[in-house]
């Protein structure tokens, strides 16, 4: 049996983080789209919970605390960890050009939370949620961060779209474009999960 771990990233009270004409906050979106990934992957039989509840903006090492906590009862190997973030070209509050969806690992990942971030990726180049980007030939970038670097099962941070492109804001906000992000998410584990037979 696998537990899928969900973050969703920022909080209300973290600075920024919203469309620079402030109709898309990321912690809003990431919470809406996180009880939609739940309930979905419960509705295909796998365990899902969301380990940040909370509105407000729960430090780094205390959600990575909480997943080890989960990799520690029921086996690091039996669990993944999927954190839910909008991307921003900028910070300086202007539309920008940049836009689409990535996948991230960490500097230390192992290689199953590359796998994950590959077939994450599979999902969104099928659903046209690509972009603009250039993308690396493994299909996900690699970068230092804490959620993925610091839990001890596979762990993958995704970018859904920029919040601060017009067309991405505009996917993002609508009903239908929520809907296909969590389908991505719903294949890719679903297909993870075939792969690893878990």
């Amino acid at each position: 049996m696998i537990i899928v771990l969900i973050d969703n990233g920022h909080g209300s009270d973290t600075p920024g983080k919203c469309s620079p004409d402030g109709r898309h906050r990321e912690y809003l979106w990431a919470r809406d789209v996180a009880q939609r990934l739940e309930k979905a992957l419960t509705e295909e039989g796998i365990t899902a919970t969301r380990i940040v509840t909370e509105q407000r903006d729960i430090h780094i090492a205390e959600r990575c605390r909480r997943a080890n906590a989960v990799c520690r009862q029921h086996g690091a190997k039996n669990v993944i960890l999927v954190s839910l973030h909008n991307n921003a070209a900028g910070n300086e509050g202007q539309w920008l050009d940049a836009r689409g969806w990535t996948v991230h690992v960490s500097l230390n990942a192992s290689s199953r939370s590359k796998r994950l971030a590959q077939l994450l990726y599979d999902q969104a180049e099928r659903l046209g949620l690509q972009g603009n980007r250039s993308v690396p030939k493994e299909r996900y970038w690699i970068q230092n961060l804490g959620i993925c670097r610091d839990t001890n099962c596979p762990a993958v941070l995704t970018e859904n779209l920029f919040q601060d492109n017009r067309e991405d804001v505009a996917i993002l906000q609508s009903e239908e474009g929520r809907q296909r992000i969590v389908e991505l998410h719903v294949e890719a584990i679903k297909n993870y999960i075939k792969e690893y037979n878990l």
